[in-house]
């Protein structure tokens, strides 16, 4: 696992336990907060719950067996198993293996797997394509854009589907950073479509999201940032050799970091976008991989 996806995984620790929210996902603000006094964790939720169905708007009809691929604690596979959907989580943790059968009750399957290793041994074992869609919501950054494509060509049905919800980079020479593993918008079109994939419908939801980046932000400026230097305050009078050393090592790396988290919201609006993509697969007989 690379630097910036730990980075990213101690920022969803983080963003899961100021919301205690069911969902590891953005949200979405309809409508989109005008002020700072509109940027509440009830808000949140309700943008969280928001965007569950905003979801569920892109799924075709004729969509029955759903993999939703990086599922996190289950706030989405939940919700589309109350739609009616089959519904099957994937994911390599076992903390979020747990969260997922509380919440979706026993009544969706979890893989413990990553996709690619699932993709390999489902192949192996069942060569014939087991799902008419597979969801990507905010997952498709831990994996490169040629395995889900062809990973996705081999476990669609024919005519089965991909659908995307993601951070995207739209500028490409943004390569470092908190947000350098989201996939370049045109590096993805590019693999899906040689997949065997058609782009049928996107969004772009970017100013939708962007709230809850906001939010994050000054909660850490309000609340993680004091509680912060009250315990460096603290370490500093109590064993200052300790805090001298610890500042020499990690000092200006820390401070960094802590930059960076702080311009979270105008990194994302300099360099990236956030859309949904939903992606047919055109011709799966004609997929080699």
């Amino acid at each position: 696992m690379n630097k910036v996806t730990r980075y990213q995984n101690a920022a969803l620790q983080y963003y899961m336990e100021i919301t205690g929210s069911q969902y590891l996902h953005y949200g979405y603000w309809e409508p989109i907060p005008t002020s700072f006094d509109d940027l509440t964790i009830l808000g949140l939720r309700k943008a969280q719950e928001s965007y569950a169905y905003h979801l569920l708007a892109f799924i075709p009809e004729g969509v029955h067996t759903i993999l939703d691929v990086g599922c996190g604690i289950g706030g989405n596979a939940a919700y589309l198993l109350k739609q009616g959907f089959k519904v099957e989580g994937l994911a390599p943790d076992p903390s979020q293996q747990e969260g997922f059968l509380t919440r979706t009750g026993g009544e969706a399957p979890f893989h413990m797997s990553t996709f690619e290793k699932f993709v390999e041994t489902s192949h192996a074992k069942n060569p014939s394509p087991a799902y008419d869609l597979l969801l990507f919501s905010e997952s498709s950054q831990y994996m490169s854009a040629k395995d889900i494509a062809e990973g996705a060509a081999h476990l669609a049905v024919k005519g089965g589907y991909v659908l995307l919800a993601d951070m995207l980079r739209t500028n490409a020479e943004y390569r470092e950073g908190m947000f350098s593993n989201c996939h370049v918008v045109a590096d993805l079109k590019a693999a899906m479509e040689r997949a065997g994939f058609k782009l049928v419908k996107s969004e772009d939801i970017s100013a939708h999201i962007a709230p809850t980046i906001d939010i994050c932000v000054h909660n850490f400026q309000i609340f993680g940032l004091s509680t912060i230097h009250y315990l460096s305050n603290l370490v500093q009078i109590a064993v200052p050799p300790i805090y001298a050393l610890i500042d020499r090592l990690f000092g200006d790396r820390f401070k960094k970091l802590v930059a960076e988290g702080e311009a979270a919201s105008s990194l994302f609006k300099q360099h990236l976008c956030y859309e949904i993509q939903l992606w047919q697969l055109a011709d799966p007989a004609s997929v080699k991989v």
